[in-house]
């Protein structure tokens, strides 16, 4: 493995429950040698990637992360395309409203506009979620060819995210099967309890789908009759309107 690849995989062990790692905690997790993995966290610290608290001695993700995002928005051009047709979708909604994209076998949430509900980890963008159990996943895959959908269903990774989320790769072929009948997808508690998800897939030139619009609302507010007469129709048409750019 090169030193950048190493670099890389240190970087890629910070988020969500790993924020603060000492050297001993970044040795275990990357299974590399302490030698290695000292030298590679120093220099990530020199080029601005990671800072060293100089009491606990504990390495943490710089602003530097965010230059990063900064370059991939610019590079995303289907993110300003979608931009103005998300915000007035959120505002004529009030509700959460996501563009999400395709990223191996996960879907990831690359723009998030929060309602006043929303909480924290739901504002963030960079999400990675698995594909399978999610609406925008669903939605996307609905408009793959068969055998792609196929090998999707046997291959692809599930995860436990909540007691209700759907771990019968059968189940989730029909979800995708009704999701391309009915042109969106709808999924109950898959990801967070009382959450109900809904998406409609922005196809490409060629009616294949790499990313689509997402809402998410709260089963205490609104019922699925009520999502889909009031919601997905608003979700449909702002998909059907963006085209995405040639890439």
């Amino acid at each position: 493995m090169s030193s950048l690849a190493k670099g890389l995989k240190l970087l890629k062990i910070f988020g969500r429950n790993h924020t603060e790692l000492s050297l001993t905690e970044l040795v275990k997790l990357s299974g590399m040698d302490k030698s290695a993995v000292q030298r590679l966290a120093n220099t990530l610290a020199v080029e601005g990637f990671l800072n060293r608290d100089p009491v606990t001695k504990r390495f943490r993700p710089t602003h530097a992360w965010l230059g990063l995002a900064y370059a991939y928005y610019w590079s995303d051009h289907l993110v300003a395309l979608a931009m103005p047709k998300l915000i007035e979708l959120s505002q004529r909604l009030g509700e959460t409203v996501n563009l999400a994209e395709i990223s191996g076998t996960n879907i990831v949430y690359v723009t998030r506009l929060p309602c006043q509900r929303t909480n924290f980890e739901a504002m963030l963008v960079g999400r990675s979620l698995p594909a399978l159990s999610t609406s925008p996943g669903q939605a996307i895959l609905s408009t793959w060819a068969p055998e792609d959908v196929a090998e999707a269903l046997e291959n692809w990774p599930l995860r436990q995210m909540t007691a209700r989320t759907t771990m019968d790769r059968e189940e989730l072929g029909r979800q995708i099967t009704r999701t391309a009948e009915r042109g969106f997808s709808l999924t109950e508690d898959q990801m967070i309890l009382n959450e109900i998800g809904i998406s409609a897939p922005i196809r490409g030139p060629n009616g294949i789908a790499r990313a689509s619009v997402q809402c998410s609302v709260s089963a205490f507010h609104w019922t699925i009759e009520r999502v889909e007469r009031e919601l997905v129709p608003y979700l449909l048409d702002v998909a059907n309107s963006i085209t995405p750019p040639h890439r």
